[in-house]
């Protein structure tokens, strides 16, 4: 599987996503700050990818921590925490992972674990967190293949991919389920502006593991599914509400809608830790502005002219009415997703 990101004695390895695809360089962060910054920068970025690298940049911090009691660390683990939960405020993963591990720490604080005891434990935890995802990436791709034809084209948006977590993928996992299975799947990627995941990440994930896959302008859509290329969309997500709204990457809304009207299902794939049920509606849901960079500038070159006005919301909001049907490693959802999110949730415990 691809590398998304691995522990090692010196701290976080990374791929460099930044660099892919014509380079692939990998990034050691050696402090809770680095891998921090890791997040901040899209070196690592995917939801689920970022809750386990928050975990690990925890464990990193205790384990050089100048601390020498539970006691004495404990406000270090707190300004941690804070640090980390504060690199991306869409992915609800990140403070999923953050709140297990926070409160993993407490139970051990109030049960008089030593610090060694402690260090060991948080990193266990983010160790667990990283084999659940992988198998959670499956066990959904498993369910969500199935629901793919056996011949024609997927259309994905952004990257939901193994580099999106830690191995396999939530979009492109149900993908290489299908694959698995013999279905014949055509991808086609969006190019995803202004990052370009789809046309740097997921092409260069597919291509790896020798699936058909075409880039398209992500304008192109429409044009496509009205030519009758595309026979289903699946697609990753950030957050997804108690009502079914689900937060991806910018430009996912847009083709929902496109979907809808050509008739075409819209899935949405992603881990149980990615739904929110805290949060009653995607109205609700933070949406992370990134830096006019991203847009006036490609490849170190400016593409607009000084001084004009920049909008760059890093993600945006489908309504429920819009998908299909909700993959998950629990199994696949269906509307009204208030009560089948519900009564998954209850059924789990």
């Amino acid at each position: 599987m691809i590398p998304t990101l691995s522990w090692t004695p010196e701290g976080v390895r990374f791929i460099d996503q930044t660099r892919l695809p014509l380079e692939e360089s990998f990034v050691l962060a050696t402090s809770y700050e680095q891998v921090a910054e890791a997040i901040v920068t899209m070196v690592v970025r995917g939801a689920p990818a970022i809750g386990v690298s928050a975990a690990y940049g925890m464990a990193l911090g205790a384990k050089q921590t100048k601390a020498k009691t539970t006691e004495e660390f404990a406000p270090e683990f707190d300004k941690i925490c804070a640090r980390l939960a504060g690199t991306r405020p869409t992915a609800v993963n990140l403070f999923w992972a953050i709140d297990r591990m926070k409160g993993l720490f407490a139970n051990l604080l109030s049960s008089g674990a030593t610090l060694n005891q402690v260090q060991g434990r948080l990193l266990a935890e983010a160790h667990a967190m990283y084999e659940e995802d992988i198998a959670a990436c499956k066990t959904m791709g498993a369910f969500g293949g199935a629901l793919l034809p056996e011949e024609g084209g997927v259309l994905t948006h952004c990257n939901a991919g193994a580099l999106a977590t830690c191995g396999y993928g939530t979009a492109l996992g149900v993908i290489r389920s299908a694959v698995e299975k013999g279905k014949r799947i055509h991808v086609f990627a969006d190019e995803t502006r202004p990052f370009l995941q789809g046309a740097r990440l997921t092409a260069w994930e597919l291509m790896a593991d020798g699936i058909p896959t075409t880039v398209i302008c992500d304008n192109m859509a429409a044009s496509l599914m009205k030519a009758g290329k595309i026979q289903a969309v699946v697609v990753g997500a950030d957050r997804i509400a108690a009502n079914g709204d689900a937060a991806n990457k910018i430009g996912t809304y847009s083709v929902a809608i496109l979907a809808k009207e050509h008739g075409i299902p819209f899935y949405v794939a992603a881990p149980w830790s990615t739904i929110d049920l805290a949060t009653k509606t995607g109205d609700a849901i933070p949406i992370e502005e990134r830096p006019r960079i991203e847009v006036t500038h490609h490849g170190g070159k400016q593409l607009t002219p000084n001084g004009v006005g920049i909008c760059n919301p890093a993600f945006d909001v489908t309504p429920a009415k819009y998908i299909t049907a909700i993959i998950t490693e629990r199994g696949v959802l269906r509307a009204p997703y208030t009560e089948s999110l519900k009564q998954m949730e209850l059924a789990a415990g």
